[in-house]
């Protein structure tokens, strides 16, 4: 039974790429045993509840399980985790029911200046192993884009992600005509029948991000979608990502895992959740900078694929305390 006597919080501000801010989480019980969790790009009080609150809520308390503390983040679930599959010697993707070994990736491209870059950078991809791409569009960097990828590869998997950036489903049907395999978030979450209206009109699998499992509930009734766009750390805690997970798929609908943000620990936990049987598309944690990451092994692809870590408990990296305290911009520890 894990009994925290000290816990660390880093604020840490990554120094490559759009320079994200993390929360990371270091959980020390009795026993020197220890367990790290990250949210990544933290809300504006998140900091400020963890100090306040975090101390009295883990320090000395005695905890079954890590759904028994009732953080409300992220971080601190993950770490909790963390610290509990390796008292015990299992890998965290054991631990919540995973039964892959490895994924298959997807690698996410941002758009470009123009279209020839793009196909350039296309064909770095496929050259490295990847069978499967997802392009960032935005109106206005949509139809031109994808056209001029398919007329390059005409066999590659290609998927679209539109940041939830449109409000008119006439260019988005447009590129259906391209033979996309899924068209993420086009629209703002909230706007249920507009996904609806598209995945209606559309052979592409529409796919919604959620961060909450009863969020799904309106897009289930409605048909709304066929693709739960999974992103763990978005979630309170892995379990209610893993309830999420076990909802979109009694309903028949395929499940991306995506978490390429942040410092490595969050794109491990995302690993571990990928490896749900349900988790049937491509895992996205390979977006850059990779010299972000304070985790060994580094976690990305290789020619494709990513491993899920089934020989090292937890989380299954090792953590670089040196680094995380040399990119700390505040700490505090109880």
């Amino acid at each position: 039974m894990p009994r925290v006597r000290e816990l660390e919080v880093f604020r840490a501000v990554l120094p490559y790429g759009r320079r994200t801010e993390s929360l990371i989480v270091k959980l020390t019980d009795h026993g020197g045993m220890t367990g790290w969790g990250e949210t990544v790009s933290p809300a504006p009080k998140a900091w400020s509840r963890l100090e306040e609150s975090l101390a009295a809520l883990l320090i000395g308390v005695d905890w079954e399980h890590p759904d028994s503390v009732p953080s409300g983040d992220s971080a601190v679930d993950m770490a909790c985790w963390d610290l509990w599959t390796r008292m015990r010697g299992m890998p965290l993707a054991d631990a919540i029911g995973g039964t892959r070994t490895s994924l298959m990736a997807t690698v996410r491209l941002t758009p470009d200046a123009s279209t020839e870059s793009l196909v350039t950078r296309v064909n770095q991809q496929v050259c490295a192993g990847y069978g499967h791409v997802t392009l960032d569009i935005r109106p206005g960097w949509d139809i031109e884009p994808v056209r001029a990828v398919r007329a390059a590869y005409p066999a590659l998997t290609l998927a679209v992600d539109c940041g939830g950036a449109y409000t008119d489903r006439g260019q988005l049907v447009a590129l259906d005509s391209y033979g996309l395999e899924v068209i993420e978030r086009p629209f703002p979450v909230t706007d249920v029948y507009a996904h609806a209206s598209l995945q209606d009109e559309v052979a592409a699998s529409v796919a919604v991000e959620v961060c909450a499992t009863s969020d799904l509930d309106d897009y289930l009734t409605l048909r709304a979608a066929r693709v739960l766009l999974l992103r763990p750390t978005a979630f309170p805690s892995i379990s209610e990502a893993r309830r999420a997970h076990d909802r979109a798929a009694a309903a028949g609908w395929d499940i991306q895992c995506s978490g390429g943000q942040g410092a490595g620990l969050a794109r491990a936990a995302t690993v571990a959740v990928a490896s749900l049987p349900g988790c049937t598309l491509p895992c996205d944690v390979t977006q850059p900078p990779r010299n972000n990451q304070i985790v060994s092994p580094i976690v990305g692809a290789n020619a494709g694929v990513i491993a899920v870590p089934l020989t090292q408990p937890g989380l299954g990296h090792t953590v670089d305390e040196t680094r995380v305290r040399r990119l700390a911009k505040d700490y505090f520890n109880a």
